[in-house]
């Protein structure tokens, strides 16, 4: 039994929205794994984290965007101290465990993170007002929640922002550079310490702004992050490691491939889940090195 065309378009317009939201989701991750080799899989639980203090401040008033924007600083400085924790801890002792020990590290933070919100705010599921929430545009026949259209542009806007950031300065070029050859970074005047631990900050930066798109496109919870580290893992290695354009090439991949999947009539919102899985088991065994990888 096959799609409507009419379904088929519409499930293709909303992937690609939020093919663009799972691209900005994973954007910090792909700083932090893909070009600083951290295994940080605590990404999804501090993008949670960042909808929760977003639901905070939009208690006083703020929209849920300039709230997002308004917790870019101080996010920034979490993930500097977060690092510089990591590298004290881990990366400069070096040895062969030092990954392993740093995934379990991670690990930790990510459970520290659920726990507290759950003490902190209960398991109930969280969310905001805005006007544009609850609120649809009208194309034909096709009604497209403003929500959406918030979040896909807030992400366009980000993910631009840090890829213009990444090619065209000078620390943007040392970030791409640090993972590659740390001794030539060196010989050019920076210290590849303090240029991780600053990319780690804008990571962890671009999070709680994640975390705000995610607290507008629906309701959130403790818990949630465990949704979105298969999502945001697949997105990183299928686009090749630390590649940004890939970032939102595989982003909507993924999007559009859940959306199909989950109108699809054997298959339905139980396997939508798992198209992410699916994704990153495929990539690996034929092109580890994803889509836009050297």
């Amino acid at each position: 039994m096959g799609i409507p065309l009419d379904l088929l378009l519409e499930a293709v317009i909303f992937g690609v929205l939020l093919g663009c939201f799972y691209a900005a989701v994973s954007i910090g991750l792909s700083v932090s794994f893909g070009l600083l080799d951290v295994p940080h899989v605590a990404h999804p639980a501090i993008m949670v984290f960042g909808s929760y203090c977003t639901f905070l401040l939009t208690r006083h008033g703020l929209d849920p965007i300039v709230a997002g924007v308004v917790l870019m600083p101080p996010f920034f400085l979490l993930g500097m101290a977060v690092y510089r924790f990591y590298y004290e801890a881990f990366e400069k002792r070096g040895g062969k465990e030092a990954g392993v020990r740093g995934i379990a590290f991670f690990f930790g933070l990510a459970l520290v993170i659920e726990v507290g919100l759950i003490l902190g705010f209960g398991v109930d599921q969280r969310m905001v007002e805005a006007a544009y929430i609850g609120e649809s545009l009208s194309i034909g026949d096709m009604r497209i929640p403003l929500r959406f259209l918030v979040a896909f542009g807030v992400a366009l806007a980000l993910m631009t922002a840090l890829m213009l950031y990444l090619s065209k300065t000078f620390t943007g070029r040392a970030i791409k550079a640090v993972a590659q050859d740390e001794p030539a970074l060196r010989l050019m005047g920076a210290n590849p310490v303090r240029i991780k631990q600053w990319a780690f900050g804008i990571a962890t930066a671009t999070s709680v702004l994640a975390g705000a798109m995610l607290i507008i496109v629906g309701p959130v919870e403790p818990g949630m992050d465990r949704d979105y580290i298969g999502r945001t893992f697949a997105v990183v290695v299928l686009a090749g490691l630390g590649s940004m354009t890939g970032t939102v090439a595989a982003g909507l991949v993924l999007g559009i491939s859940e959306s199909i999947v989950l109108i699809h009539p054997s298959l339905g919102a139980s396997w939508a889940p798992a198209v992410s899985f699916i994704l990153l088991l495929v990539i690996l065994g034929v092109r580890p090195q994803g889509l836009f990888g050297r």
